[in-house]
């Protein structure tokens, strides 16, 4: 494919941690990316993984960073989840390992939202694990149990770690991770690189998958997103995957472009 490509795409959706910035930490040249592009008439979305926190917690920290956000222009695997739960799991009791920013928007969407810290829960239809950064003893050996005893499996995201300015941290899929080797159970998965996602991106926006482009810091969510659904993938190295991962892995699995940087994605398209 040819760099060219990229030029032509009319909606630009940006991975947040790693790929705009690092923790609280913003990347310049990404808010003169984003601003170039606004410039050019091309249209924005920011999409992260990270459920630990809500749209508007996005919301307000991009516009500090100097992002200059709108809300339509925000999303979550959070919010895809919560989507799915409206849609197909409607009614349905549902305990979450989650933080409680995160449980309180799903309980004000109407999600019966059953609370483990006051009473011992016998019996969910759901439980659902996300990147929970308030994470007990108690929580997992709750959803656990409940698990082993017959609820449905669910979890935002797979992202193994996030990446901060100090460094990575243990993120939604290593939580999984340590659910599924107690009982057996696999997650369904939500957020990047799952079907819904790109179907709720292009039911937003109005945009079609060959008219997106997606930039982001990891193989197996962001540039599997692309690939698994026909959407231009860019993968740039400010976040977790190193070179060596990208010559590493399966031709299928590589991204359409690889870039240390929105720097140079910038450079590219707009001469710096």
């Amino acid at each position: 494919m040819n760099v060219d490509a990229i030029k032509q795409k009319k909606l630009y959706i940006f991975d947040m941690d790693g790929t705009i910035y690092l923790g609280g930490i913003p990347f310049d040249f990404a808010i003169r990316f984003i601003k170039n592009l606004r410039a050019a008439g091309k249209k924005v979305l920011f999409f992260t993984n990270n459920a630990s926190h809500t749209s508007p917690f996005y919301l307000k920290k991009l516009e500090r960073l100097g992002y200059e956000p709108t809300a339509d222009e925000i999303m979550t695997s959070g919010d895809v989840t919560l989507a799915f739960l409206q849609k197909f799991r409607r009614g349905k009791s549902v305990y979450m390992v989650a933080t409680d920013e995160l449980i309180e928007e799903y309980r004000a969407a109407g999600i019966n939202i059953l609370n483990g810290s006051k009473d011992r829960i016998e019996k969910a239809d759901i439980v659902i694990t996300g990147f929970d950064t308030s994470l007990t003893y108690e929580k997992l050996e709750t959803a656990c149990r409940l698990l082993r005893e017959g609820s449905e499996y669910l979890s935002t995201h797979p992202d193994i770690n996030c990446p901060t300015e100090d460094g990575f941290i243990p993120d939604s899929g290593a939580i999984a991770a340590l659910v599924t080797a107690s009982t057996g159970k696999t997650p369904t998965y939500f957020g990047k690189p799952y079907r819904e996602t790109v179907e709720m991106i292009g039911e937003v926006t109005g945009f079609s998958r060959d008219e997106m482009c997606i930039f982001g810091d990891r193989l197996y969510t962001d540039i599997a997103l692309g690939k698994s659904f026909g959407v231009c993938s860019v993968l740039v190295l400010s976040g977790e995957t190193q070179e060596a991962d990208v010559d590493a892995a399966e031709e299928k699995d590589k991204p359409d472009f690889t870039f240390p940087s929105l720097k140079e994605v910038n450079d590219v398209m707009f001469g710096g």
